[in-house]
């Protein structure tokens, strides 16, 4: 069985730096042709694609506004991790990981999600 675990904290200064990591388990997010994404809901809003990292490791990300500073993977841990500098209260929302056979479109496999709010 597949699941996903985010893990991050709930509250963020603006200004400060955003990061948050997705544990992935029953499966290993080298395998081929899955795609590990982000996505996030602010509050009132529609669910917004963040960026994916494949299993070869490439990065894609969402064009601005709001270009996410990295994506990234600890392949040893079977992890994926969301970098967010210089955050705003816009950037307050649900945020949830991931994963599925494409970098946009229906995904197989979500985590629960986790509250980020940011506020002084």
């Amino acid at each position: 069985q597949v699941q996903l675990q985010e893990s991050g904290p709930g509250l963020v200064k603006p200004s400060q730096t955003l990061s948050l990591i997705c544990t992935v388990s029953g499966v290993s997010i080298t395998t081929d042709y899955y795609y590990w994404s982000w996505v996030r809901q602010p509050p009132g809003k529609g669910l917004e694609w963040m960026g994916a990292i494949g299993y070869s490791g490439s990065a894609y990300y969402r064009p601005s506004p709001r270009t996410p500073t990295s994506i990234s993977r600890d392949t040893s841990k079977n992890q994926f991790t969301l970098k967010l500098t210089s955050v705003s209260p816009e950037d307050t929302a649900v945020y949830y990981c991931v994963g599925g056979r494409e970098v946009l479109g229906a995904y197989d496999h979500w985590g629960q999600g986790t509250l980020v709010t940011v506020s002084s």
